[in-house]
């Protein structure tokens, strides 16, 4: 899908003070999946990030493999920097892609 005809954002930022919740919507395909890494890398190495990463997936209509590959890389970054990632509400499409993979074992879902 075109981002100029997606109407939902795909990040958006806000922070408490236990934790930050990334919420990511529309569709999470190899042109937008460039973005959330980018946001998700700033926001991690950040030194007043919280340490619990949430992602809300509640909004996300579709993610394909470089999307998930956005998720696994924040991982990575969210554990150099003693910070964990939390997966919010994902959809069936995004559970099963979770579940192929084995990606669901690597963070919490909720």
């Amino acid at each position: 899908m075109d981002d100029e005809l997606d109407p939902t954002p795909p990040v958006e930022v806000e922070k408490q003070e236990q934790h930050v919740i990334v919420l990511v919507g529309g569709e999470m395909d190899i042109d937008r999946a460039p973005l959330l890494h980018e946001a998700l890398r700033t926001l991690i190495t950040q030194p007043d990030c919280p340490p619990d990463v949430v992602l809300d997936l509640s909004e996300l209509t579709f993610c394909d493999s470089s999307g998930l590959n956005a998720f696994l890389q924040a991982r990575l970054t969210a554990i150099e920097y003693s910070r964990r990632i939390i997966l919010h509400g994902p959809n069936q499409q995004v559970t099963k892609l979770l579940h192929l993979t084995g990606a669901h074992r690597l963070s919490p879902i909720t």
